[in-house]
């Protein structure tokens, strides 16, 4: 098989500087991508700013004879998003590949957290996926190509102790990369959702003493090949962790269908409502907003008729 290049691609990479977006970087570069390396270079709670690690792995990159450029631009702000798919198109003429990875922690139980931590996790992960995406998204759309990869989490799909504000900044990731895969169908852009686990410094605080191992190095192939001119999915959710890779997906049990309910109805039915043995999953593209309509009306209309 040939390896799968970028050759003439340029992608932007934002939390490139450490960690998995370094990972990214160096893969897409190695590969043949021009990269924007964005890093703001802060430490893990978002204080401060340091250029250092965005240039260090530009620094990488063009020792190996790669081509990438420094972006130190925030993306928790609407002009720095759009300053880091500026600086893509000024030394590169174009942006073909999104990878928004940037991300902070601040950790917190529930009945504690600060309305500012809150807002703070909000403004990186997912304010500052829109940040980006919605600068790109028109020149991508207009060049009739472009790749998005938005990064979710394990906490975005199931919950974690002490990161509302992380999980509730990664499940929300999900609606943009849906959205932007709906809308992006007719213009050749593709938009997924990569769930990855690595141990880095994200992982400060925990026992990692008994994971098996778990570098960047084992999930930034699936980013690779999503950010792929033949990746040929869009709308979807992949798993990263340990050495697995795997497709997330959002399903519903067939339900239950009745004229109407009452409370005492709804109790009496919550075992066959809640009945997994036959899954229903409506793929975000073409249609699955209107899918899943569509199904629940056919439903109301067969127990119409058969009322």
């Amino acid at each position: 098989m040939a390896d799968l290049r970028f050759d003439g691609r340029v992608a932007v990479v934002t939390g490139g500087g450490r960690g998995l977006g370094r990972s990214y970087a160096l893969l897409l570069a190695e590969r043949g991508a021009k990269v924007v390396v964005n890093d703001l270079g802060g430490s893990l709670d978002g204080d401060g700013s340091d250029a250092t690690p965005a240039a260090d792995v530009v620094g990488e990159i063009t020792a190996a004879g790669g081509e990438a450029v420094v972006s130190t631009d925030s993306v928790a702000t609407p002009a720095g998003g759009k300053a880091i798919i500026d600086t893509a198109i000024e030394h590169y003429g174009r942006v073909d590949v999104l990878v928004h990875n940037a991300g902070i922690v601040r950790r917190a139980p529930l009945a504690e957290m600060t309305y500012d931590d809150f807002e703070a996790v909000l403004d990186v992960h997912l304010r500052g996926a829109f940040h980006v995406v919605r600068p790109a998204f028109p020149v991508m759309c207009d060049a009739g190509y472009g790749r998005i990869v938005l990064t979710s989490s394990i906490g975005g799909l199931y919950g974690n102790h002490d990161v509302a504000n992380y999980a509730v900044a990664k499940a929300g990731v999900l609606g943009l990369s849906n959205v932007a895969a709906m809308e992006g169908a007719a213009h050749g852009v593709k938009s997924n959702v990569i769930v990855p686990a690595a141990v880095t410094r994200m992982a400060e605080g925990i026992d990692t003493s008994a994971y098996p191992p778990m570098g960047a190095d084992l999930v930034a192939p699936a980013v690779g090949w999503l950010a792929h001119e033949t990746c040929s999915i869009t709308g979807e959710m992949f798993i990263a962790l340990a050495g697995r890779i795997a497709r997330a997906v959002v399903a519903e049990t067939p339900g239950v269908y009745r004229p109407a309910w009452s409370i005492e109805d709804v109790g009496q039915q919550i075992s066959a409502i809640r009945n997994l043995s036959e899954t229903v999953v409506f793929p975000v593209v073409p249609d699955g907003h209107n899918e899943h309509i569509r199904y629940s009306f056919a439903m109301a209309q067969r127990g119409a008729i058969h009322a």
